[in-house]
């Protein structure tokens, strides 16, 4: 039986690293709509880069629109992690990623929406803008209910699909590949930090005991 409150305790020197894509993607109705001028259907969304249902550990995702739509904080509780809606410009979302495990500090990530294009074909209406941007999130030294949460990845069904057809592979090899070495260089530079610090004490101590030494001899020079 576990302990009471073990499961806030943390896991030192334990790293894992979550890869997600975020992003919009938008649709040129062909002319601005009469009745508000609006001219662009757009969805705004987080997804796993893996198909990963990230609600095992995600507890909600807040959306901060611009303050012209109403209600520009949206919340979802549960995936698909996304908001669709109509507009005429571009202005930056705010996205805000809350975990099941309130020990853990909430990540926010900035995405300009993006709704403009040169490409003819996005112009005539018949593709889609498409703005997506591959990240991770980083749980460094995560309390063991997180590490619960974080390891046992449960698949997303249906599977997840990309909109911008970019495979990450590579960019989650490189980003993982720095992550690793980050870590090694932080380990070296505290090892000789601490070798630093113990040739002080020792240092300090042999001042020490020559002061001690010299001022027992002027003790008994004094008192001869």
């Amino acid at each position: 039986m576990a302990e009471p409150g073990e499961g806030n305790v943390r896991r030192k020197g334990t790293t894992i690293v979550k890869p997600i894509v975020y992003g919009n993607i938008a649709r040129y109705f062909g002319k601005k709509r009469e009745d508000d001028g609006h001219t662009h259907a757009w969805t705004c969304y987080l997804k796993p880069f893996k198909s990963e249902d990230m609600s095992f550990f995600i507890k909600k995702v807040q959306f901060k629109l611009h303050e012209s739509y109403p209600n520009p904080l949206r919340i979802l509780s549960k995936p698909p992690y996304e908001i669709q809606e109509t507009g005429w410009g571009e202005f930056e979302i705010i996205i805000k990623i809350f975990f099941q495990d309130p020990a853990e500090k909430p990540v926010t990530i900035y995405h300009l929406l993006k709704l403009f294009q040169s490409d003819p074909a996005v112009i005539a209406g018949k593709k889609n803008v498409v703005s997506e941007h591959y990240d991770e999130v980083v749980f460094t030294d995560p309390t063991n209910t997180m590490y619960g949460l974080l390891s046992n990845p449960r698949p997303m069904i249906p599977a997840v699909r990309h909109e911008s057809g970019i495979d990450y592979r590579d960019m989650e090899e490189r980003h993982l590949s720095a992550i690793t070495a980050a870590q090694k260089k932080i380990k070296l530079e505290i090892q000789d930090l601490s070798d630093r610090l113990k040739m002080t004490k020792e240092l300090v101590q042999k001042y020490r005991e020559h002061l001690e030494e010299a001022e027992e001899e002027e003790d008994m020079e004094e008192r001869d």
